[in-house]
C-alpha cells in the first residue's frame, strides 16, 4: 500500500510543474466559456478514480496470494 501512495504522490510531484507551465488553449477556453469544462473534468476524476480503486484493489489480491504462498 505504501508503494502505491508514494508513486501516487510521484507522479502528482512531477506532473505539477507541467500544469504550471501550460499554456492557454482556445479549445479550453471555449470549454469554459461554453461551461462544459466541468464536465471535461468530472469524467477525467471519474476515470482516475476508476483507475486508483482498480489498483488498490488489484494490490490487495496480490496480497492476499503472496500471504498464502508464504503458508
Amino acid at each position: 500500500m505504501n508503494k502505491i501512495i508514494n508513486t501516487f504522490f510521484a507522479f502528482l510531484l512531477l506532473a505539477l510543474p507541467m500544469v504550471a507551465q501550460a499554456q492557454e488553449v482556445e479549445m479550453a477556453d471555449q470549454f469554459r466559456a461554453d461551461g462544459k469544462i466541468y464536465v471535461v473534468i468530472t469524467v477525467f476524476a471519474i476515470i482516475l478514480t476508476g483507475l486508483f480503486v482498480y489498483v488498490f484493489l488489484l494490490d490487495r489480491k496480490i496480497g492476499k496470494l503472496e500471504k498464502e504462498e508464504k503458508n
